[in-house]
């Protein structure tokens, strides 16, 4: 009897690794044992994972499935307690886990602001917060030479941006900075969870009180203004969840996808050269096969099928949860071929699901690739003999089954360039 053919109650079940240890052979694996597999998340809650690309595709746009965390029967039955490691995660209030209607009323208040146009008109501002972190990048080897590449540049790059887009003053970014660590860290623990959850709220109220007091041409004031004007069109706490949201995923994102992208150049000198002597359509090339290859985002929860339904010949019931598996899915041979787990920036470019799909799919997704498309080009024409300081081997995973990156990446700058970069 196949998977396919296999009543739900038959499905194999996983134990996903909390600690994130190894991605992707846990996506291999998951894969291995068919296109749908339960799995089982930390404290022993089940979900399921679909690790095919046509089937998770199909997945995202049903309008049966719902994003609505109410609609999970795990949380409706006080299964899942309020400090479970991947509550920030899944029990937010914003346009992440709202369905039709209310989805497209959050996520117009946002695209009104985040225009295609918008995004673009960052780039000089993007293009001088690479170079200035550049020029400072020499000043933080440590006397062995190395430098953290992830601390002093592939993090403060996604931060300074989405912080100042989002309107954070300065001085509240660092704790901000520690909050993303936390929700997406799912080994965390009942009082870490709870003093996140109560500063996060903290933060990013006195945030939206000082751009009351203050307003600027940011996300939050044009939010307040938007409230302010119409205050059915937006409650306090879908303003602080939307805020929550902008910043996190602005900034976790693209900083994994960075962080990836340069390990995988550095570990893949074919690519490497192939890159350097590219254009512009080269490194977004280099872009697109690190989302598709190394997803920034491992698993996402989730999804709530609101009627039975079939996927690949398995009946998920109702009210259960559905997890996106990224890793898994970026690899699927079926989608981008036998070599699929073969990084290659020349590779026929088909469409990936490293920002999601369907009608939610990642708002920020534009900036994201901007970003990356500015800060890789900079820094390699900057130190062209950059590499690895330590066998890839022991670079240590994040610890979480959400994000999928590195906590460090030490490398050795090497002689600079001559002459400046200038950005694509």
């Amino acid at each position: 009897m196949t998977v396919q053919d296999a009543p739900a109650q038959q499905v194999p079940l996983v134990r996903l690794d909390p600690t994130g240890a190894d991605h992707h052979g846990e996506a291999a694996r998951l894969r291995e044992l068919g296109p749908v597999v339960r799995v089982e998340l930390p404290g022993g809650v089940r979900a399921w994972a679909v690790t095919r690309h046509r089937h998770l595709a199909d997945l995202v746009a049903d309008p049966r499935v719902s994003k609505d965390w109410h609609r999970w029967n795990a949380i409706r039955d006080g299964e899942i307690p309020d400090d479970w490691p991947l509550t920030g995660m899944v029990k937010v209030t914003n346009m992440v886990t709202a369905d039709g209607a209310e989805h497209h009323r959050l996520r117009r208040l946002v695209t009104r602001t985040l225009t295609p146009r918008r995004v673009q008109d960052l780039r000089p501002r993007i293009t001088a917060i690479v170079d200035g972190l550049l020029d400072a990048l020499p000043g933080h080897a440590g006397p062995d030479g190395t430098v953290d590449l992830r601390q002093h540049f592939a993090y403060p790059v996604p931060m300074q941006v989405i912080c100042e887009l989002a309107g954070v003053p300065e001085h509240e970014r660092p704790r901000m900075r520690e909050l993303v660590d936390s929700i997406f860290r799912s080994t965390a623990g009942p009082e870490e969870v709870l003093r996140t959850q109560h500063d996060i709220h903290e933060l990013l109220g006195r945030v939206v009180d000082a751009r009351r007091r203050d307003p600027g041409d940011d996300l939050t004031s044009a939010l307040i203004a938007a409230r302010d004007e119409d205050p059915d069109a937006l409650s306090e706490e879908e303003l602080v969840g939307t805020l929550w949201l902008m910043v996190s995923a602005g900034h976790e994102t693209t900083l994994s996808l960075i962080v990836n992208a340069v390990r995988a150049l550095l570990t893949h000198p074919d690519q490497r050269a192939l890159a350097l002597a590219g254009d512009d359509g080269t490194w977004a090339a280099v872009v697109e096969e690190t989302l598709r290859w190394d997803a920034p985002i491992g698993n996402f929860l989730a999804r709530y099928p609101v009627e039975d339904i079939e996927i690949a010949g398995v009946t998920v019931p109702a009210g259960e949860a559905v997890l996106a598996p990224y890793s898994a899915v970026g690899r699927d041979g079926d989608q981008h071929g036998p070599d699929a787990g073969r990084f290659d920036i020349t590779r026929e470019q088909r469409r990936h699901l490293a920002f999601g799909g369907g009608p939610h799919i990642c708002l920020g997704a534009p900036l994201a690739r901007l970003e990356a498309a500015i800060a890789l080009p900079a820094l390699f024409a900057r130190h062209r003999d950059l590499a690895l300081a330590v066998d890839p081997g022991e670079l240590v995973p994040v610890p979480s089954l959400i994000s999928n990156s590195v906590r460090a990446l030490p490398v050795r700058l090497g002689a600079p360039a001559t002459a400046r970069p200038v950005g694509p």
